[in-house]
């Protein structure tokens, strides 16, 4: 209804309003067409948007250095010095049990890697399965405590270095097979000199018989200097 009004009221002419020859209508629809668009002069007349103040606990980052006022940039320095130290100490922690573990596990001279070098020796040796048990069958442990899951049974151990610069290590823990249990004990040396491990003994005590030695040092030495008669006179050799 209403084009049809305005192409009706457009066949009137108007010259006082429209001037001669332009029909109203046109006019008319010259006038919704027309569109508004914001200069600079407008925008500059706008109200800048306010946004909060930066404190070091709502600070995001998103607004620029130069933008900031004097207590804001201290809030952002404070916060960004906070965020480093924290990342500075979880490093040092992650390295710090990165090298505990290295020396407790995984190094030549941990004490995890020194008896589990025993064990699979005294599973190993068949004078043990004679007194044990079967060899598979041999579990070791530690101290007996009230815990009764055997890895959480602390091992006795010792390490030190002596005069000459030579590291030592002792320790000792408890076997069971199928037949009887007994306590192994170990002594294990390093010179200055030398970057390997040796054992001075390595033993087995079984209550009620004879001590097994699976490494003695000191007999060893004693067979490479036994002595021995020749042309009546005593020679080491």
């Amino acid at each position: 209804m209403d084009l049809k009004l305005l192409l009706t009221a457009g066949r009137r002419w108007s010259t006082s309003q429209a001037g001669p020859g332009v029909p109203i209508v046109y006019r008319c629809l010259s006038l919704k067409r027309t569109r508004g668009y914001a200069t600079q002069d407008t925008l500059g007349n706008l109200p800048k948007a306010s946004r909060k103040q930066i404190t070091v606990a709502n600070d995001d980052g998103r607004v620029h250095w130069k933008e900031l006022s004097v207590k804001e940039k201290v809030s952002r320095t404070t916060q960004q010095t906070f965020n480093l130290a924290v990342i500075l100490t979880g490093l040092v922690m992650t390295g710090g049990c990165a090298f505990f573990l290295y020396k407790e596990v995984f190094a030549s001279d941990s004490k995890t890697v020194q008896f589990n070098r025993a064990v699979d020796r005294i599973r190993a040796d068949s004078r043990v399965k004679e007194v044990l048990g079967s060899g598979y069958k041999i579990r070791a442990f530690g101290e007996p405590t009230w815990n009764r899951w055997a890895r959480a049974r602390p091992i006795a151990s010792k390490a030190y270095k002596d005069a000459k610069g030579t590291e030592h290590f002792m320790m000792h823990f408890n076997v069971e097979g199928s037949s009887r249990r007994g306590i192994v004990n170990l002594h294990t040396f390093k010179p200055s000199e030398r970057s390997d491990w040796q054992y001075k003994y390595l033993a087995l005590d079984v209550k009620g018989q004879p001590r097994i030695y699976l490494e003695n040092s000191d007999v060893t030495l004693e067979k490479n200097h036994s002595r021995f008669n020749f042309l009546g006179m005593q020679w080491r050799k």
